[in-house]
């Protein structure tokens, strides 16, 4: 965060009808007597862009016209329904709070999407070095629509802000780059930026099966009446899918049984299984230089979808602007920090509404000062939920200054501890082999979704099968605070010419920790194993996203790689746990264990593997924490 300064900001509204997920309709946490429609007029444009193309915009003005009011755009490729004037948006949540503060919004379907003209192109690419009129992006439409807003909606104030969730959180991030100078405040939310290192489709190369196969066979879908018909949802025909994508066998299937071609995005995904110029042209991450808008980046350390994305946005822009800009993370699941209390998720408690004092302490402030001039917010660098000890924590930079790097090593007989092994001998791995036929799962119940439960969800399953290596530290006599990356670094060998790595760093709760009152599910939280961070690796990806390369038979080889963020302290009486394993399904697909093009992998491709993790003192095997220390 560089100065504070005085300007403006914008309220997107996240349409949950048709979500990014498919996870649920957010519940609200307000109910209130809150009239809009006796509040607010709304109006209907069709905004032109600098290359004609007319983009549908729905504008809600407030009926007293005593002061000019700042604009809030969101820009949207779900829809800003309903349609027609007389049918109104309903408000909750922090749209709630600046409609009865006073405020124009202004909500925009993109470019190619639902009511408005033109191309749509997923995560369209920026251009750098425009052209003339022809050449336009997600920054110039921003801009252009604007321009229009502030010349031509009466009573405003010369000051726009925006503010979006997930791929409006894209919208966002692309919006403040080369910004129009009445945008004065930005607030990307679990910003989509880079869809193959870390971003919602892939992690590190390993596609997200559920997630992506969800998400695409909705919408992807083709209709003829945008504006007045959904797409259908798909049918698994069953609720369990592990069973359903086990039954498909290779990716290829599921065009050829499922989407027949139709889905666009899909066949450029199967097209596109190396980070090459297609991925590389939609890192919106590139292009964050000379931000000058004021930014406050918001994510939520389980979220399942964008975590990678709030993360980077910050370090970019931290890195290369002088503007005003801060970092929010809170125990939140994907978008969940809008309109619920954030009180919990799954079955770990936080024992605090998290997202009511975000809103209320947090975003408001953020937007009343940049909007109306209010009093600056007391906002710090980085203002963090630390779970474990359920503490919202400030901080003049992110990760603290205060953290040290601190390895832990797998022993012998699934220890896990901080000093590095003795045993030098050839004898010093753990073994295990991995059936692609019978892929660990990545939940232990049953579902077709990519479930947001499952970035904190019991690992006990997981920890009594075969195919899943197991370490664990003793009993924790002092709190160990985490903050910040991880990294895994494996010295591993396979007897195939590929494989994923998927390494979990798990809080193991101590027998006698309670249960909670009320219990309306059975659940026994002694000796919960907690996940806290987990994340998959395609392994041919270990030297080059660009250019994979297959493995040796049974050689040694480092795998080394990120985890994102983590703010979380493991409490006195706990133990760190780490698994290892190679696969997480369907929650990733399966690696056939061959080095191949995955997405064209025939049947006969798919074949168990020995896996062997090392532990020698010269093959050492570990997890680097940033272990914080306290003041």
């Amino acid at each position: 965060m560089k100065v504070l300064g005085s300007g403006s900001s914008i309220l997107g509204a996240f349409w949950l009808g048709l979500l990014l997920v498919y996870v649920g309709r957010v519940d609200a946490d307000q109910h209130d007597d809150y009239d809009f429609k006796a509040q607010y007029t709304k109006y209907e444009y069709e905004i032109p862009m600098r290359d004609g193309t007319k983009l549908f915009t729905a504008v809600y003005t407030p009926k007293d016209q005593a002061e000019r009011y700042p604009i809030m755009l969101q820009r949207t490729p779900y829809s800003v329904r309903p349609y027609g004037v007389d049918r109104y948006r309903s408000v909750r949540g922090m749209e709630l709070m600046l409609a009865k503060d006073g405020i124009i919004f202004a909500f925009q379907d993109v470019r190619g999407r639902l009511g408005s003209e033109g191309v749509f192109e997923h995560v369209r690419r920026h251009i750098p070095k425009k052209n003339g009129p022809k050449h336009i992006d997600e920054s110039t439409d921003t801009y252009d629509t604007i321009d229009w807003l502030v010349m031509n909606i009466p009573n405003n104030n010369g000051r726009v802000g925006m503010r979006g969730i997930s791929y409006p959180g894209f919208y966002c991030a692309a919006g403040m780059i080369d910004a129009h100078p009445a945008l004065k405040a930005v607030s990307p939310q679990a910003p989509v930026t880079d869809w193959f290192i870390g971003d919602d489709w892939h992690h590190n190369g390993a596609f997200y099966l559920a997630h992506a196969f969800r998400w695409f066979s909705g919408f992807g879908q083709v209709v003829d009446d945008p504006i007045r018909t959904r797409p259908r949802r798909f049918d698994y025909k069953t609720p369990d899918g592990y069973e359903f994508f086990l039954n498909l066998g290779p990716l290829a299937n599921i065009d050829e049984k499922y989407f027949k071609g139709e889905i666009v995005f899909w066949k450029e995904l199967m097209e596109h299984g190396t980070y090459d110029a297609f991925w590389h042209e939609r890192n919106i991450l590139l292009h964050l230089k000379d931000i000058r808008p004021a930014v406050m980046t918001v994510g939520g350390w389980f979220d399942a979808e964008d975590l990678y994305g709030p993360l980077e946005v910050y370090r970019r822009v931290e890195k290369n602007s002088k503007n005003y800009n801060v970092l929010v993370m809170g125990p939140w699941a994907h978008g969940r920090w809008a309109e619920t209390p954030g009180a919990r998720l799954g079955h770990v408690s936080f024992n605090a509404n998290t997202a009511e004092f975000y809103r209320e302490r947090m975003e408001f402030p953020f937007f009343k000062h940049f909007l109306k001039d209010g009093p600056a917010p007391d906002l710090p660098e980085a203002y963090v939920f630390e779970t474990g000890t359920n503490h919202w924590r400030r901080y003049d930079s992110w990760p603290p200054k205060n953290v040290q790097t601190q390895s832990f090593f797998m022993r012998a007989d699934g220890a896990l501890a901080t000093e590095r092994p003795e045993d030098d001998g050839d004898a010093s791995f753990d073994e295990y082999i991995s059936d692609p036929s019978k892929p660990v799962p990545y939940i232990a119940n049953i579902s077709t979704r990519m479930t947001r439960e499952h970035m904190l969800d019991d690992q006990r399953f997981s920890s009594s099968r075969p195919d899943v290596m197991v370490y664990r530290t003793e009993v924790l006599q002092e709190d160990l605070t985490v903050a910040g990356l991880i990294t895994a670094s494996l010295y591993a060998s396979t007897s195939g010419t590929d494989s994923d790595w998927v390494v979990k760093l798990i809080d193991v709760y101590p027998g006698d920790f309670p249960d909670p009152d009320p219990n309306p599910t059975g659940i026994r939280m002694g000796g919960y194993q907690q996940l806290v961070r987990g994340e998959a690796f395609r392994g041919k990806f270990r030297n080059s996203f660009e250019h994979p390369e297959p493995f040796t038979p049974n050689e040694v080889t480092q795998i080394k790689f990120k985890l994102p963020d983590v703010y979380h302290t493991f409490r006195r009486g706990h133990r760190v746990m780490v698994h290892i394993q190679s696969s997480w399904f369907p929650l990733v697909d399966r690696n056939p264990q061959t080095f191949t093009d995955i997405y064209r992998a025939r049947a006969e491709d798919f074949k168990k593997a020995v896996q062997r993790v090392y532990r020698s003192r010269s093959k050492p095997s570990s997890i680097q924490l940033k272990v914080l220390g306290r003041n």
